[in-house]
């Protein structure tokens, strides 16, 4: 469980990033945390593990408090930063090295990841290129198995089969006990993997909804033309006419589409709020 109450921080005291953020999670999601470049994505990921501290309020992850940064705490937790800065080691020597801080990582699902994302075994991993790096990294932290885990901008420096392979791990490790959180802004990289939504924007939660929710209150759909109502939040133009996310008010079945829910969530944040109160 993730409990954020009245949170407020910022790195400059008449400038807040957050104020008064309020968030609960239950465990067994994959979160997908959407916002705007500097929206504070990282932020909250690194107030939750402790390395940044709330100037107000009070975070809460599986009962313990993480600016105390206790092992008992630590080995529950893992956060893969969007620049990985890995040492002058081998393969072998960081996981022997690391692994004993995580009482519940495989050696052989190490293995396997790392196959499965195509890293091999090239001598320092200083040398490897910042691609390799990242899936080093992401490899190793899937085999700590911890309940949370904490991913920003993961599949920045991957290829687009690196990004493919990415997913399928992702949807291979979860289980009901596990919490992933996939902070970034390339909204098509998480098609399919999500089934939770966070979006933040200007300090604020504008939406915290699971994908079914999301595709019951609202509706994602194509139309040859555009034409002025009320329900519709978003419309995009495209070849074939325009792609358009509105209020579901027929309860039609459709698709989520993250891009789109990103832009008509970001541009109508007080009817959002209202549909989804």
């Amino acid at each position: 469980m993730i409990q954020i109450k009245n949170l407020s921080f910022g790195y400059r005291k008449k400038k807040l990033l957050y104020n008064s953020l309020s968030l609960n999670l239950a465990p067994g999601s994959i979160i997908g945390l959407l916002g705007k470049n500097g929206a504070g994505k990282s932020t909250l990921l690194k107030n939750m593990t402790g390395l940044l501290f709330p100037k107000k309020g009070h975070i809460s992850v599986n009962g313990f408090i993480p600016k105390k940064r206790q092992p008992s705490f630590l080995k529950t937790i893992y956060m893969v930063p969007e620049e990985v800065h890995v040492p002058g080691l081998t393969i072998k020597r960081y996981q022997s090295l690391f692994s004993p801080f995580y009482p519940n990582f495989d050696k052989d699902q190490f293995i396997a990841y790392l196959d499965q994302l195509d890293v091999r075994d090239q001598g320092s991993l200083n040398t490897f290129s910042f691609g390799q790096q990242k899936k080093f990294i992401i490899a190793f932290a899937l085999a700590c198995n911890t309940e949370i885990l904490l991913l920003d901008e993961p599949t920045n420096g991957l290829d687009i089969p690196s990004k493919a392979k990415f997913r399928k791990l992702i949807s291979s490790i979860f289980d009901q006990g596990k919490t992933i959180f996939i902070s970034t802004h390339q909204i098509r990289d998480l098609d399919n993997l999500i089934d939770r939504v966070i979006i933040v924007d200007n300090g604020e939660i504008l939406l915290n909804a699971s994908i079914t929710e999301i595709s019951e209150k609202l509706c994602f759909k194509t139309a040859g033309q555009f034409s002025t109502d009320e329900n519709i939040l978003y419309a995009e133009q495209h070849l074939k006419g325009f792609s358009i996310v509105g209020v579901n008010k027929d309860r039609e079945d459709s698709k989520v589409n993250l891009e789109h829910l990103f832009n008509a969530i970001t541009e109508n944040p007080i009817k959002v709020k209202e549909i989804f109160a």
